[in-house]
């Protein structure tokens, strides 16, 4: 079994004292990153890179290595998986809307 190396953001969630707050980093806030746009390219679209354990992963651990003072990662995944799973029909447009 790995051991884990640093277990303040764990300890954090079982309301045990740690030494400063723990720090993570989401997915969504991840967009921004070149890493994380070349990983979606690969994928084809934002769906099957929800689906493919490994891109998820690497997208997921993509902040932690960015960022090595981050205490956690959260997994990624999105709400559209759930009316896929379904069976919902949906698209993605990249059109943006503006205001007049």
């Amino acid at each position: 079994m790995t051991q884990i190396k640093n277990d303040h953001f764990l300890k954090a969630l079982y309301r045990q004292p740690t030494p400063y707050t723990p720090v993570w980093m989401m997915r969504q806030a991840g967009r921004y990153l070149p890493e994380y746009r070349a990983t979606r390219q690969k994928a084809g679209d934002f769906l099957s890179l929800c689906k493919n354990p490994n891109l998820a992963t690497e997208v997921t651990l993509q902040p932690l290595d960015r960022y090595p003072l981050l205490d956690a990662s959260i997994l990624f995944s999105d709400i559209l998986t759930v009316p896929d799973a379904m069976g919902c029909i949906w698209y993605a447009s990249r059109k943006r809307c503006t205001s007049k």
